[in-house]
C-alpha cells in the first residue's frame, strides 16, 4: 500500500493472512521478519493492520511464507483467487488506486489488476525477478511507462508488454484520470 486517508480492507486482510500463515508454518514474528528482510517492528505493525505496506514488501512476505501474492491480500474467508477485487495501492489522490482483480497460476502466477492514476500521480516499482512480464492495456487517458531504455507512451486503446525485471514507473502526465489494466505474469 502507499498512503491513504482511509484504512482499506486490504490492510485488515493482509494483517489476518500474514498472522494466520505465519502461525501455520510455526514461525515467530522475528523469524518471518528475518526471512522477508523486514524489521520485526514493521511485521508487528503489518499484523496489526496499522501500516501501509508496499507491494514489494508483500511480495517478500509471500515468498518468505511460501505462498503466492494473492494469498496475502484476498479476504481471509475467500477460497477462489479468480476474484479478489481488493484495493492494494492508493496514491496521493483518492482517484489514484490499484485493485488486484484476480490471480491464477501460470508458470507460477498471473495477476490481473485495474489501475487508475490522477493527473500528475506516479507509481514507482523496483525490478521484479527474471522471467516476470507485465501486459498493460490503457482504457482511458495516456500512460507514460518509464523504463531504463526510455519512456513509452501508451494512449487509450493501445497496449504494451515488457519484461519487468527492471525498475519501472507509471506516470499520468495528462489532465484527466488515467485508467488501465495490468496483467502480471511470473
Amino acid at each position: 500500500m502507499h498512503n491513504s486517508n482511509e484504512r482499506p480492507d486490504v490492510l485488515v486482510h493482509v494483517a489476518a493472512n500474514v498472522r494466520r500463515l505465519r502461525q501455520a508454518v510455526s514461525l515467530s514474528q522475528q523469524a518471518l521478519a528475518e526471512r522477508a528482510g523486514v524489521s520485526r517492528r514493521m511485521l508487528v505493525n503489518i499484523e496489526k493492520g496499522d501500516v501501509n505496506v508496499s507491494l514489494g514488501m508483500l511480495d517478500r512476505l509471500a515468498e518468505a511464507l511460501g505462498v503466492l501474492f494473492y494469498a496475502l491480500v484476498q479476504p481471509p474467508d475467500s477460497e477462489d483467487s479468480a476474484r479478489i477485487d481488493e484495493v492494494a495501492w492508493v496514491g496521493r489522490s483518492p482517484e489514484s488506486r490499484a485493485r488486484l482483480l484476480a490471480s491464477k497460476p501460470a508458470r507460477q502466477e498471473v495477476e490481473l489488476w485495474s489501475w487508475s492514476l490522477a493527473p500528475g500521480d506516479i507509481y514507482e516499482s523496483a525490478a521484479d525477478d527474471n522471467g516476470w512480464h507485465e501486459m498493460l492495456v490503457v482504457i482511458e487517458g495516456t500512460l507514460t511507462l518509464e523504463l531504463s531504455t526510455g519512456d513509452i507512451v501508451i494512449p487509450a486503446g493501445d497496449f504494451h508488454v515488457y519484461p519487468s525485471n527492471q525498475p519501472y514507473r507509471y506516470r499520468n502526465d495528462g489532465r484527466g484520470t488515467l485508467r488501465f489494466i495490468r496483467n502480471v505474469v511470473h
